[in-house]
């Protein structure tokens, strides 16, 4: 009888003591599958954030987004990243006058062609300080239209310091298009370049994704079932994005 009692004593006291690591359980597990999923969320929202850079630049040169990471990364590792530097602006009364900056720079390249063709002067193509100072001295349109001291010159950089300044080399930019606790898991790239807003001007738009299992799949199950269908219930993307292939957004990524 004493045995039985003790025995059921035991029982009850391991039936207690498993019931209390269950509650802990519940109470921990959704603790920590968020707090791991916000640290991971950290890194993976600043991969989407370069590759958005990269994407955009890519637009600006080529009038086109690209879902090909490898053509992205060539891209990058090859093309000049090409700058405008500008000295001097437009006054507002001559931009009353209907003078632009796309007018202005075409009197510009027009006057320094002139000035090179010109043997007699001996220009030197590469001392631009010299040919500005020449044209803004003697040409005629220059002075009609009072842009001594306008100047705009394109200048050539390397790609991946005027992107990221020295964020990413050569050997390393192969990171951008991996989503970080993915294993190796590539960013889901769309692009939709014939998109036509209502008054049928085109807005090239690219889309750049990571879903949720691609960086928390091998955390908690059940949490990760949860979050998904939590999301989806929203009518949410269940993962993190940046810009959208069916309505302009500005790129914007799905946290921001």
């Amino acid at each position: 009888m004493k045995a039985t009692r003790i025995c059921v004593i035991c029982t009850l006291i391991c039936a207690a003591v498993i019931m209390a690591v269950f509650c802990v359980q519940s109470v921990t597990t959704p603790i920590k599958f968020e707090d791991t999923r916000a640290a991971r969320e950290v890194e993976v929202i600043k991969h989407l954030v370069d590759l958005r850079t990269a994407e955009v630049e890519y637009h600006h040169q080529n009038g086109k987004f690209t879902a090909s990471a490898d053509t992205l990364l060539i891209f990058l590792k090859t093309a000049p990243k090409k700058e405008v530097l500008k000295e001097g602006s437009l006054t507002d009364k001559q931009l009353e006058g209907g003078l632009t900056e796309t007018k202005a720079v075409k009197i510009i390249e027009a006057a320094k062609a002139k000035a090179l063709k010109n043997k007699k002067l001996n220009l030197d193509p590469a001392d631009k300080d010299a040919l500005y100072a020449y044209i803004w001295a003697n040409d005629a349109d220059i002075k009609k239209n009072d842009l001594q001291g306008f100047r705009r010159d394109t200048i050539e950089s390397n790609m991946l310091q005027a992107l990221y300044k020295g964020k990413y080399d050569e050997n390393t930019i192969d990171t951008i298009v991996k989503i970080p606790y993915g294993n190796g898991t590539l960013f889901e790239i769309e692009v939709n370049n014939d998109y036509k807003t209502s008054q049928g001007i085109r807005v090239p738009l690219f889309e750049a994704r990571a879903p949720f299992e691609s960086y928390l799949s091998d955390l908690n199950e059940q949490e990760l079932v949860n979050l998904i269908d939590r999301e989806k219930k929203l009518d949410h993307y269940a993962g993190l994005k940046v810009g959208d292939i069916y309505s302009p957004n500005n790129n914007a990524g799905n946290w921001e």
